[in-house]
């Protein structure tokens, strides 16, 4: 899957430099002068970073392909993607949403308790948001209670604490 990691803005100067709207957590890895990016919306589709600076809270960029502004300027509203599932950095126990949406969600005893619906980022730690039988379930992603992450048996095994789960009683 394809994520953005940065959308271009407006021109700046006449060199082809560009304001960079950065989506990313890792600008520094993803950006990193050398890097070829695919791209969406734009008359390029690829651009190969040649530098990333900062202004303060800005952020702009140079690419080989682009040589001034008149090119510059046709790259406005232009998207840089990431194919996150061929990355190589990715961590072992780390999931992007749409890897968990769809998925089975399991009891370690075997019993189902619902679909993955969604996940929410945390302060403390992402939330699974489940739909099971009787509503949405917002389950810690934490090892003690996600035990298990099978990406392609298509299910999340879960070890709840009682309650959880209404109506599905404290046996659980």
């Amino acid at each position: 899957m394809l994520l953005t990691v940065a959308v271009i803005g407006s021109a700046h100067g006449l060199r082809g430099e560009v304001r960079l709207d950065v989506r990313t957590d890792n600008p520094a890895q993803r950006l990193a002068p050398g890097t070829v990016l695919p791209t969406e919306g734009g008359p390029l589709a690829e651009l190969t970073v040649e530098r990333v600076r900062r202004d303060g809270e800005k952020v702009y960029a140079r690419f080989v392909e682009i040589a001034d502004r008149t090119a510059a300027e046709a790259l406005r509203g232009v998207r840089l993607l990431v194919d996150a599932d061929a990355e190589e950095d990715a961590e072992d126990d780390a999931y992007y949403p749409h890897q968990l949406r769809g998925l089975r969600v399991e009891h370690v005893d075997g019993r189902e308790l619902g679909v993955v619906k969604d996940l929410l980022p945390g302060a403390a730690q992402d939330l699974l948001v489940v739909k099971a039988a009787g509503g949405e379930v917002l389950v810690p992603f934490v090892s003690a209670i996600a035990r298990e992450v099978d990406l392609a048996g298509a299910r999340v095994v879960l070890d709840p604490p009682g309650g959880m789960f209404p109506g599905l009683g404290e046996a659980l």
